[in-house]
């Protein structure tokens, strides 16, 4: 420590010095010494995809969706990405996939992140996509969540189109997650009602899992208890397997309680923000 404070006097006293150590800083530029103290914060990352691969070249790739404005945006993806790999002692590269709303999304600045973002992390802005056509299967069914609510059932047939002439395991596959994307869209809209969206009265979806889980529980059951099933399937997929009685609790939720848990859902990243949502809900 000594040491280390003989240096930063060296170099804060002779500010020439410090310049010809780090090529491009003014040789008259005066800098204050200090020793700041970090506070600990938790950081939660939207996505990691590791390779299943001994291969250590592969990268492991860093999600994150940010469809809200945030200032300390940038900071905040980055202290993620770093923090992990200091803690996990990761021996493989990395690379980074953003997907935001717009450009114009206030988000902060990027200036001291430039060259960490340039060629590693890759942004994709969704209202780019809003005029593109032809795009591959990843693109289009993000393309759904931007466009207008109008042009979405066009779009959403257009890509199932695709899908079944790719084989019967394509087209489940790919109805599967537009089912998801639509369910979100229009959280009003009962089951049968998106089936009809999607026009597939020629294709056979009796084996889907669209039809199976969702299809017939809603016709069965009852908009509330379909919707309540909806919400259960949807926890499942972001969170994993819910507790018996948790599941007990959603079915007995309430209508407007439910379409609630649908608009917070994606906000949940584990059973214990999902089981603080439900004990909030007990208090109001």
């Amino acid at each position: 420590m000594k040491t280390d404070k003989l240096f930063y006097q060296l170099f804060l006293t002779q500010p020439e010095f410090l310049a010809d150590l780090v090529p491009g800083i003014p040789a008259d530029c005066i800098y204050e010494y200090s020793a700041p103290v970090l506070k600990d914060s938790e950081f939660r990352l939207d996505g990691l995809l590791i390779p299943q691969s001994e291969d250590l070249t592969a990268p492991l790739i860093f999600v994150e969706a940010q469809m809200q404005p945030d200032s300390r945006f940038y900071g905040r993806y980055f202290a993620e990405v770093y923090l992990y790999l200091y803690q996990y002692e990761v021996q493989r590269p990395w690379r980074g996939l953003v997907i935001l709303q717009s450009r114009q999304q206030a988000l902060g600045s990027d200036v001291p992140y430039g060259d960490l973002a340039s060629g590693r992390v890759q942004l994709l802005f969704l209202q780019d996509l809003l005029d593109q056509t032809d795009l591959p299967p990843a693109l289009a069914l993000l393309q759904l969540i931007v466009l207008p609510d109008a042009a979405v059932p066009q779009a959403a047939r257009a890509l199932l189109r695709t899908a079944q002439r790719e084989g019967e395991q394509a087209f489940e596959s790919i109805l599967n997650l537009v089912e998801a994307i639509l369910i979100n869209k229009f959280p009003q809209l009962e089951a049968e009602v998106i089936l009809q969206m999607l026009d597939l009265k020629t294709a056979d979806i009796t084996q889907t899992r669209f039809y199976q889980d969702v299809f017939q529980e809603g016709l069965q059951e009852g908009r509330q208890e379909g919707e309540a099933a909806l919400i259960i399937r949807q926890l499942t997929r972001l969170v994993g397997h819910l507790p018996e009685p948790q599941v007990q609790q959603i079915r007995s939720l309430p209508q407007a309680k439910l379409e609630a848990l649908g608009e917070a859902l994606l906000d949940f990243a584990s059973l214990e923000d999902l089981q603080s949502w439900l004990n909030a809900g007990e208090n109001t």
